[in-house]
């Protein structure tokens, strides 16, 4: 783990930055409290900091207190170091934000204790953010296919919908259906129309533009938003996915399954009073014609076309 040393005395510096090493720590050293303020800013700082009080530039206190108006991640723990042991000093130290307070000379024993403290604290947040970023992650996403979860590309809809009508651009929304899905399941089991759906979403996601973005919308049915896709633009993109999904077959337990889908996309031109619910209706009554003209397909429904 990284330790900073941010100490305007060498002598001290070099006796905390020798110790510091013996017990593996890598040590990254500020001469004042300048250097310290703009090494904490940075992502990669490290997350442990011995800070002296009196330095030259700015003092550990207002760096302290600057680095608590930072994001709280990640969390640098601060153990301010100090020749003032007065109880008032003590007090003002951790007011301003230090986590510990060590009097100088620093003893050394002390000071090893003291780090391995500030270390627990530090693992125990990290591993608490990584539980809450799961958490996170698996509230927006699907289980199965790694992509947005109905809810939150539903939300995606009405964002980027209204992001379109306050700045004129285009968009497109398109509803995919995996063709004879319940066949596939039939066929070769439940686990291979999961294979299925796993790998048609990352075939999809693939085709796709960065800003692009696809969700399972429920079953074997996708939604896809593409913001600024006029209707050229959206056959361009529909037809660019469609050719990935149905040009190669599914590989799963040595088998192979062949796949195609049908597309519904519709076209918002400018129409201010569209709604998300009518776009993604539009869309699914294009995939509903799609299906009915035979599938592996896109229709699309615009506001100048009913038909593609």
């Amino acid at each position: 783990m990284k330790v900073l040393v941010a100490e305007d005395d060498r002598v001290t510096s070099l006796r905390l930055e020798s110790r510091l090493r013996r017990w593996g720590y890598e040590v990254v050293k500020a001469a004042d409290g300048r250097a310290a303020w703009e090494i904490l800013q940075r992502e990669d700082c490290p997350r442990l900091t011995l800070l002296d009080w009196v330095m030259p530039r700015m003092d550990g206190l207002e760096v302290c207190q600057r680095v608590r108006r930072l994001v709280p991640e990640p969390y640098r723990y601060v153990i301010m170091l100090t020749v003032n042991s007065a109880q008032e000093d003590i007090v003002l130290g951790l007011e301003a934000g230090a986590d510990d307070y060590l009097c100088k000379p620093v003893d050394m024993q002390e000071l090893k204790v003291r780090l391995r403290a500030g270390k627990r604290i530090i693992d125990l947040q990290s591993q608490l953010t990584e539980a809450r970023d799961a958490l996170q992650y698996q509230a927006a996403h699907d289980a199965l296919t790694g992509l947005w979860n109905r809810a939150h590309i539903l939300d995606a809809v009405d964002r980027e919908l209204a992001r379109a009508q306050r700045e004129s651009r285009p968009l497109s929304i398109v509803m995919v259906d995996v063709d004879h899905f319940k066949r596939i399941n039939d066929t070769y089991g439940h686990p291979g129309g999961d294979a299925v759906l796993a790998d048609l979403g990352r075939r999809m996601r693939s085709g796709m533009r960065t800003y692009d973005m696809l969700g399972r919308y429920g079953g074997e049915e996708f939604l896809v938003v593409l913001p600024g896709a006029d209707r050229d633009a959206a056959v361009r993109q529909t037809e660019r996915v469609r050719r990935l999904i149905c040009d190669t077959p599914v590989l799963h337990a040595e088998l192979s399954i062949p796949c195609s889908i049908s597309l519904g996309a519709a076209v918002f031109t400018g129409d201010t009073a569209v709604t998300a619910e009518d776009l993604i209706k539009r869309a699914d009554d294009a995939l509903y014609q799609a299906k009915n003209a035979g599938r592996d397909q896109t229709v699309i429904w615009s506001e100048d076309s009913r038909a593609g």
